[in-house]
């Protein structure tokens, strides 16, 4: 094994896990040394990281999941676990009541979702990849820099959520480096799942205190709710860009096809042009940022419920939007609302990648929504709840020049999947998977997945590079192009000159968490970096 510390040279391997945590990638790689394939390690993995990385890895929310044969020969699928609305939620849910904790949280699908995966390609038994999960959680994980963080900024600002003091809370003081996390009702849950796959969890006595906690919060989530629940195998959507084949999930993501309907339209620019950080070239990158998120609010939603406009992700349409560009100035988001009325005014996620010897590829996207999601810990069972109801459109009608969106195809529904960014994706080129990258953020997720891709096809970034590099963000609404903060440090004149162009900006200190698998061509091997925003551990994995 060899451990790669963030910032140093990416070490080439053939079996690669690559997460926010160290605990989780040992774990899936030594999943993969047992002689499991790479669906096998992110199941693996998933379950750790439920344990390790409790803002976001979860058995309380959801994810897709994508992954290609090694053969290039069998399909590629998608593994669509995304959270559903309850039977009773209705597309009035957030105007009549407030936006309670409990009342925010979606039926979860990450534990059926990693089951359908093995279920479709594991090798090794479902009990052995669940199993070190819990004894992670019984026997405690050692908390590091960006554990003790993560849970002392949660604890600071959930003081009225007394579960979560009571399960993630230190008896004195706050958490520091090299003490011990110990979760045995979370160790307890992970163990039915372990005995009984996801009965263990939708079943029985998980499914019972689950729906005790939503009776004792106001929560919508009922027996038949949890039971009904199932995990979708859905097709990838696949786009093309200047030679290398895209695979990313299909909505309810909005990532597929907005990343597609990006790539698209810039096929028609030259991008090595002008430098990576010039002026024209993060105008360009925003106004075609701009475009495709306009395209999300407007048609975007579960296609189990709504139709999306087949032309959104074709090179005729891209072309058109292409042109509607000015290369000199920014384009007002208001004008281009077209049919939205907009109304006068009003991140957690954690992304993982892994490659096989054989070279099948997993890109593995899951959240809770917010950190620790909607705070909501499920009593007696020590696991959190997400609050992905706060992902549908929140009131019929009402689009806001701050963010808010109002339109119909992502109204909640009862049984409807929320609208996500989550956007795991795997780049083919030459009948191999080259890249696999995703990353958490939010509506950034997108834009995140973007700048690395660009990156390394176009700006011909060595991986470590490309990862590091500076990220930028645009959304439709607010009206303002986010810019990470070494790009004002290290790109002033750029960014003084965007300014002149008419664009508003804001500077952020970090965007996303990128962990990505890379094929170097000319070193003919692969390459694994963790992204140093999030964790900065060193990536896990064998030669």
């Amino acid at each position: 094994m060899l451990s790669l510390l963030a910032g140093s040279t990416p070490a080439v391997a053939s079996e690669i896990v690559v997460s926010v945590s160290s605990a989780a990638n040992e774990i899936g790689r030594k999943t993969l040394a047992k002689g499991g394939n790479a669906v096998d390690a992110a199941v693996a993995t998933g379950f750790a990281l439920a344990v390790a990385w409790p803002e976001a890895g979860n058995i309380g929310g959801g994810g897709f999941m994508v992954i290609r044969p090694a053969d290039g020969k069998s399909p590629p699928v998608v593994i669509d676990y995304r959270e559903k609305a309850p039977a009773s939620a209705t597309a009035d849910l957030f105007v009549k009541q407030p936006r309670s904790s409990h009342l925010t949280v979606g039926v979860p699908g990450s534990v059926a979702g990693l089951a359908l995966a093995h279920e479709r390609f594991g090798k090794l038994p479902w009990k052995s990849l669940v199993e070190p999960a819990v004894q992670l959680a019984r026997e405690g994980i050692v908390v590091d820099a960006a554990l003790a963080g993560s849970l002392n900024a949660a604890l600071r600002r959930a003081k009225e959520f007394p579960e979560l003091q009571r399960v993630f809370g230190k008896k004195e003081g706050t958490w520091k480096v090299g003490d011990r996390l110990v979760q045995p009702e979370l160790a307890d849950t992970l163990q039915r799942i372990a005995e009984l796959g996801p009965a263990g969890f939708y079943q029985g006595k998980t499914a019972e205190l689950l729906v005790e906690e939503m009776r004792r919060g106001g929560g919508l989530i009922t027996e038949k709710d949890l039971a009904a629940y199932r995990a979708v195998v859905r097709q990838p959507l696949r786009g093309s860009y200047r030679g290398y084949e895209i695979l990313v999930p299909p909505p309810p993501s909005s990532g597929g096809i907005c990343l597609i309907e990006m790539l698209n339209m810039l096929e028609n620019f030259d991008l090595q042009k002008h430098p990576r950080y010039s002026a024209e070239t993060l105008h360009l990158l925003t106004e075609v940022m701009r475009r495709a998120y306009r395209d999300r609010a407007a048609y975007l939603g579960d296609a189990d419920f709504v139709q999306i406009p087949a032309h959104l992700t074709t090179k005729e349409y891209a072309k058109k939007l292409a042109q509607s560009i000015d290369l000199r100035r920014a384009t007002l988001s208001e004008a281009i609302a077209g049919e939205i009325k907009l109304a006068d005014e009003k991140e957690h996620t954690t992304h993982y990648s892994i490659l096989d010897a054989s070279g099948l590829a997993v890109s593995t996207t899951t959240t809770l929504e917010d950190s620790f999601g909607s705070k909501v810990v499920v009593r007696g069972a020590g696991f959190l709840l997400n609050n992905q109801m706060t992902d549908f459109n929140p009131r019929p009608g009402v689009t806001t020049r701050t963010g808010q969106i109002g339109t119909e195809a992502n109204l909640i529904a009862p049984g409807k999947r929320m609208l996500s960014s989550m956007t795991p994706t795997i780049v083919v080129k030459d009948g191999r998977a080259v890249l696999i990258t995703g990353s958490p953020g939010g509506r950034t997720i997108i834009n995140t997945t973007l700048n690395v891709l660009l990156n390394v096809i176009d700006f011909e970034m060595p991986l470590r590079q490309a990862v590091d590099a500076p990220r930028m963000h645009h959304q439709w609404f607010p009206d303002r192009v986010q810019l990470e903060a070494a790009t004002w440090d290290k790109h002033g004149e750029a960014v003084a000159k965007l300014e002149a162009m008419g664009h508003r900006l804001l500077k952020v200190r970090a965007q996303g968490d990128a962990h990505s698998i890379w094929y170097n061509h000319k070193m003919g091997k692969y390459e694994g970096v963790q992204d140093y925003r999030r964790a900065g551990r060193p990536a896990n994995y064998r030669d």
